[in-house]
This record gives C-alpha cells, structure tokens and sequence, in this order.
C-alpha cells in the first residue's frame, strides 16, 4: 500500500527551518517504504510578522524552545512585504530542472534565517539555487519567474488552505486506501514516526489479506 508524506512548508518560515531535522530523520527512516514531497504553502501578511523587532520575537521564542545553540537572523526581513516570492519561486522553480529533493529549499532559508540574506531580490535568491542545485542562474530565474511556477504555488497554497489549517509546516500522511494524519505545526517526530508506523503495520495487513483472499468480488 502506498504511503505518501507531503510537507507543506514556506521556505523562509522559522518553524519550517526548526522542522527539517525530523524532515531529514523521517526520509532517513522510511526511504524504501513511503514516498516524500514537498509543497510550498505562502504566508500571506496574517502570518508574518508587522515588524523585525516582532520576528526577533518570535525567532527568540522558537529558539528556546527548540533549545536552539544560536538564534536565527532577522537581517533578511522586509515588513513591508506581503509575501515572500522570490525565496518560495526559485526552490520551485528548481523542480523544473529535476531538483526535487531539498537542496536548493534548505540553501535559500539557510542564506536568510542564518545569513541574513536579502531574499527579497531574484538575483540573491537565484544566484542561492543555482549554486545548490548546480543550475544555470538565468534559466532559474526566468522559470521561477514564470507564471507556471507562480501558478503551482497558488495551487498548492490553496490546498494548505483547504485543509482548513494555518501552521507551516504541516506534514500530511496519506495512505492509497483514503487514510489521512495531519500535523500541522508539530515539528517533532515522534508523534509523526508512530502515526507512519501505524499505516506501515496497517499495509501489512492488507497485502496479506489480499493474498489470502485476492481483489473483493465484483457486485
């Protein structure tokens, strides 16, 4: 049975960057058994900060929760943005190039929330993805500028949104039978691992009552 984990994310989220040791342990653990993605998820103004003495705040706050050696740069911040475009576009745009897995997502929020890189400018951030991803930085830009990018982001945007949720990340485990755990805003693994854990034992059980019993009779 096939087991899907979808990680909605914004990449320049500090609770997504507190989130990707267990983004990192969880493909470790369950490489050869379920399938990995993730999706961008916008921050629109309600869940940005009003101002850098605000993210300051909060990067404060996240920090001592995760118990957190360093606190994380504010320098990136522009409040007068709405949303984060460039940052987000360019690590989808990498997908165009075959660049699925982290990297070029995982460079991006590292030159902003530990650099304090303005992420703000296409440049920056294509200049980032296409030294991650070992990409032409022309061809980077132009597709993550692009309104297909722009339109998939939208997309999967709305389907955060749909889920009716408001934390990134939020990591959503579907099974093919219709099974479906949402954590939204928990970025420890333990309650992820045994939640997996249970769908895993649960397609056991299935494979091997089909081998007893085969496909259900038609009507």
């Amino acid at each position: 049975m096939k087991i899907t984990v979808t990680d909605y994310l914004e990449v320049v989220s500090s609770w997504c960057f507190w989130s990707e040791p267990t983004w990192a342990e969880l493909k470790k653990r369950y490489a050869d058994r379920v399938e990995f993605q993730w999706k961008i998820a916008l921050m629109d103004p309600i869940g940005l900060p009003a101002s850098r003495e605000q993210e300051q705040w909060f990067y404060r706050r996240s920090g001592i929760l995760m118990r957190s050696p360093f606190m994380l740069n504010t320098d990136w911040y522009d409040a007068s943005l709405k949303e984060w475009m460039p940052p987000n576009a360019v690590a989808e745009a990498a997908k165009d190039f075959g660049i699925t897995d982290d990297r070029v997502r995982l460079a991006l929020s590292h030159a902003a929330l530990r650099e304090g890189k303005k992420v703000a400018d296409w440049n920056v951030c294509a200049e980032i993805g296409a030294t991650a991803g070992k990409l032409d930085k022309g061809k980077l830009l132009q597709a993550a500028q692009s309104p297909a990018v722009e339109r998939r982001m939208r997309e999967s945007t709305a389907e955060f949104h749909a889920m009716q949720i408001t934390q990134r990340p939020t990591f959503v485990v579907d099974t093919e039978i219709g099974d479906r755990a949402i954590f939204s805003g928990i970025v420890k693994i333990e309650p992820i691992a045994a939640t997996i854990d249970s769908m895993i034992d649960d397609a056991i059980g299935y494979a091997a009552h089909k081998a007893h019993f085969g496909d259900p009779p038609a009507n």
